[in-house]
């Protein structure tokens, strides 16, 4: 199954990462935090994915033009015969990756939209450049087939500044963005949605979060998901020393590879 990532925006608040690189380029570990996303992914099965650029794209670009130099171990014969030669294997030799410049002010939506002309099937999954879960997607995609409609996002429970889901039962019926509470349920991204999302797009300027993701609520076409275990956005520096520590210390729950 195909994989539409945000990877666009400009990272405002991660100033001190994403002044010199788009966000999903902020490494975790040595690696991106967008490598992490994409293994996650890989790990249970969809390895098809459509990167949405925008700020400092060509970065993301030049990442995956120079996978095996940015991964690997390498010895370069010199002269008129040159040579290179790589000495570690990696397990992304399946992956397929398209690079999709969606334009330096796109807001989510437009992005989506944009990246719908590339979607083979009814049926994709979405997500953003900043978000790392232990969330089974396999289950997440099995229960959107289940309801009929047009969009399932991974609910979390959790304090914090995202999108609060209304949710009764499984059904969304209230989309809210960045709201005053504190104990609710908040979108964690990691979307499951069928392509007829893209009648409720209209344009760059569209924001995903907003208009569509409300107005799908109201009318019963989106799910919630509830996944209780890990999630965590990268959000500020503190957010990133905090799952760089997880990481070096060898206790990262996203890892599932």
């Amino acid at each position: 199954m195909q994989v539409v990532i945000l990877c666009g925006g400009l990272g405002t608040r991660l100033r001190e990462e994403t002044e010199f690189r788009p966000k999903p380029m902020v490494p975790i570990g040595g690696r991106p935090i967008l490598w992490h996303i994409m293994k996650s992914y890989a790990q249970q099965g969809h390895k098809d994915f459509i990167l949405c650029l925008g700020y400092k794209g060509e970065i993301i670009r030049e990442y995956f033009r120079n996978y095996h130099w940015n991964t690997s171990d390498v010895t370069l014969r010199l002269g008129a015969q040159p040579e290179t030669l790589f000495h570690t294997s990696h397990d992304e030799e399946d992956w397929n990756v398209t690079l999709l410049d969606t334009g330096l002010e796109t807001q989510t939506g437009g992005r989506l939209l944009r990246a719908l002309k590339q979607v083979k099937d009814e049926t994709f999954l979405f997500t953003y450049g900043d978000g790392l879960t232990n969330s089974d997607i396999n289950a997440t995609v099995k229960f959107h087939q289940s309801h009929g409609g047009l969009a399932t996002v991974t609910a979390v429970n959790m304090t914090g500044r995202f999108g609060e889901l209304g949710i009764d039962g499984t059904r969304v019926n209230s989309f809210q963005e960045k709201p005053e509470r504190q104990d609710m349920y908040v979108s964690g991204g990691f979307f499951v949605l069928n392509k007829r999302i893209g009648e409720f797009l209209d344009g760059d300027s569209c924001v995903l979060e907003k208009g569509p993701l409300q107005t799908l609520s109201k009318k019963g076409l989106l799910h919630a998901y509830k996944h209780n275990g890990f999630w965590h956005c990268m959000d500020t520096y503190r957010e990133q020393e905090l799952l760089s520590k997880m990481w070096q210390s060898g206790q990262a729950p996203w890892k599932i590879w």
